[in-house]
């Protein structure tokens, strides 16, 4: 099946303190990795990035495409330039650059079996506690990651409505689309913190 990939860099770097898919990790970028990864397993890649970026990164993608205000407008902007004869999307962040070819593996395996969206996943290990008082259950959660694969069908449909999510596979199953939960990994970090730099510096060397 012709797979296409969109990797999501398009972030302003607010909560890190400065635009964090640039910055170095083991002599190389952090969106660098990402988008070997994705190379490595689709047929085509679309970067996303800060409108003053197109300029730079031109080449380093088979399309590099601006950003929107929300996460979600980002991902529609590098979809509307996926082949209409893909058959499926991958959307990844730039933000989860450690090398774990396992998950997108499994996620494009779930694809190929029937799946209109595939979530990689880790259990919750921590304590969650509500707010209001009280601890939940963590066993009936999940840290969700990324890559995620979709059949191109459903996440172009579930992308008409125009809405927000945190991440596409809940636009998917708010369009009825029927989403499969595959095996993350502890290792693909997402990077927030100078702290998960760090941590993503040991895991890729």
């Amino acid at each position: 099946m012709s797979t296409w990939a969109v990797v999501v860099a398009a972030g302003s770097g607010e909560r890190f303190g400065e635009r964090k898919q640039y910055l170095s990790l083991g002599g190389r970028r952090v969106v660098d990795w990402a988008l070997d990864a994705a190379r490595a397993h689709c047929d085509g890649v679309v970067l996303v990035v800060p409108a003053d970026g197109v300029a730079d990164e031109a080449g380093r993608a088979d399309h590099v495409v601006a950003g929107g205000a929300t996460r979600s407008d980002s991902v529609r902007r590098g979809l509307a330039v996926v082949p209409a004869e893909a058959e499926v999307v991958v959307v990844h962040d730039a933000a989860r650059p450690v090398p774990v070819a396992g998950v997108w593996d499994r996620v494009l395996a779930a694809v190929a079996a029937g799946a209109d969206a595939v979530v990689p996943a880790i259990p919750v290990t921590d304590t969650l506690r509500d707010l209001g008082g009280g601890t939940v259950d963590r066993g009936r959660f999940v840290a969700v990651q990324t890559p995620q694969a979709f059949r191109a069908a459903a996440l172009r449909a579930a992308h008409r409505e125009r809405a927000d999510a945190t991440d596409d596979a809940t636009l998917v199953e708010a369009a009825g689309g029927r989403v499969v939960v595959v095996d993350g990994d502890p290792a693909n970090v997402k990077i927030t913190t100078p702290v998960d730099l760090a941590l993503a510096e040991l895991l890729c060397r």
